[in-house]
């Protein structure tokens, strides 16, 4: 079973029915004994970093979240979901994130007739180490062809504090990091459940772990 953690910010039908299709039992909830006894969570997220920390403090969601980590139990982070994983982020300042990862989300700086925000589709790619893949893909990329399109919608975007995270960037006025990985947890920036067959896929990966 799949918690998809319902905060009231974020796009819960279309990643319900996302994760469904790829064959998950979901339920969505804010319930804390729920996101616990779940097998695997999602955080999805649209809007304010600042208001979605407030919420999820507001429904006392926040120990259940870090406890589900804890167990050793997956854990995706969608768009703003991933970005509260982190510890804070210049769209609200002196607002702490949660914390699991080490970092902070920043800003995109508009140049060049390049708008922000980033919308619509671009390449993920994946990262690699002084010239080689990581020793171990993500998880979440497997079967997933190099530069495959995705869909963006942000004007923000995370700055890991430790580079072996990143599992793939995407370049838009600057390469960004698009998918992070550590151990159980996983974030992507872009919308999974509005990438057709990629995005999909990644989703696919993600029940299936």
């Amino acid at each position: 079973m799949i918690a998809i953690i319902d905060y009231g910010m974020g796009n819960i039908h279309s990643v319900q029915k996302a994760l469904e299709s790829m064959g998950a039992q979901t339920l969505v909830t804010n319930s804390p004994l729920d996101i616990k006894s779940c097998d695997k969570a999602v955080l999805p997220g649209v809007g304010a970093f600042g208001d979605a920390m407030a919420e999820i403090k507001k429904q006392k969601l926040i120990p259940s979240i870090k406890e589900h980590i804890k167990k050793n139990k997956p854990f995706l982070g969608i768009c703003l979901g991933m970005h509260l994983l982190f510890d804070s982020s210049e769209e609200s300042p002196g607002i702490k994130g949660l914390g699991i990862l080490k970092g902070t989300i920043n800003k995109f700086q508009a140049q060049n007739m390049m708008k922000v925000p980033h919308i619509g589709w671009n390449q993920l790619n994946r990262v690699q180490r002084t010239g080689h893949r990581v020793e171990r893909e993500c998880p979440l990329l497997k079967d997933i062809a190099d530069s495959s399109y995705l869909y963006f919608c942000h004007s923000y975007y995370p700055e890991p504090k430790d580079k072996s995270v990143i599992a793939a960037t995407t370049d838009y006025l600057r390469d960004f990091t698009s998918i992070v990985w550590k151990d159980n947890i996983y974030g992507v920036q872009f919308h999974p459940e509005k990438s057709q067959s990629a995005g999909l896929k990644i989703l696919e990966n993600f029940v299936k772990l």
